[in-house]
């Protein structure tokens, strides 16, 4: 595995705990984003930190 596949699996993995420690409305909106970011691993971390973060309760 090269140096971006390595750099891709962490941020992959940095999304899902991140995903997984924010605190949501309802628990169902979490489950929706953990699975949007394990289904589609690259868009899903993407879409997390452009618009998903900002969704989640602080």
């Amino acid at each position: 595995m090269g140096k971006l596949g390595i750099i891709g699996t962490i941020i992959y993995i940095l999304t899902i705990v991140d995903v997984v420690r924010s605190k949501f409305h309802t628990d169902t909106d979490k489950v929706i984003w953990v699975l949007i970011v394990i289904l589609l691993p690259l868009v899903g971390s993407i879409l997390w930190f452009l618009i998903g973060r900002g969704k989640a309760v602080l």
